[in-house]
């Protein structure tokens, strides 16, 4: 799994560059022709990862509910985003990412409630699920790359 979570902090040190690349009105902005922001973006990937390992293995996450709530699938950007957030989603980015790493090395996954996601692929445990997140990652980025343009 080092391979696996080792691609995760490339891509996530990546991310990372948006938040010294823009400001929080960048962050923030909704470019016509788009349904969400590039800060939503951000959160959306650590909410996503954290349902996809700990919530289908029945653990709880390193997230708020809140947070959830405000990014998970299906949701998309609701007003401004404060730079105490944006602070808070920053810090997310590789805490959840390390502790991740670190419940992975100590066994905490157990047990894994298979999960089948819009893309028609489906996870029967942790690993494939930490595989699928990489993905999941990626076409996020993808997305904050066109965002970025858009601006």
């Amino acid at each position: 799994m080092d391979y696996e979570f080792d691609i995760t902090l490339k891509n996530r040190h990546i991310l990372s560059t948006f938040f010294d690349k823009c400001t929080l009105e960048e962050l923030n902005k909704v470019p016509k022709g788009f349904n969400n922001n590039i800060i939503w973006n951000l959160a959306h990937v650590i909410v996503t990862q954290q349902l996809l390992v700990y919530s289908l293995s029945n653990l709880p996450m390193l997230v708020s509910d809140a947070l959830v709530a405000k990014y998970r699938k299906g949701t998309k950007a609701e007003g401004d985003v404060t730079q105490q957030e944006v602070n808070e989603i920053k810090n997310l980015l590789f805490s959840t990412l390390e502790q991740t790493k670190a419940d992975y090395k100590n066994g905490l996954f157990k047990t894994y409630n298979t999960y089948t996601t819009s893309t028609n692929s489906t996870m029967t445990n942790v690993e494939e699920a930490i595989a699928f997140n990489n993905f999941h990652e990626g076409i996020h980025l993808g997305y904050i790359l066109a965002l970025k343009r858009a601006l």
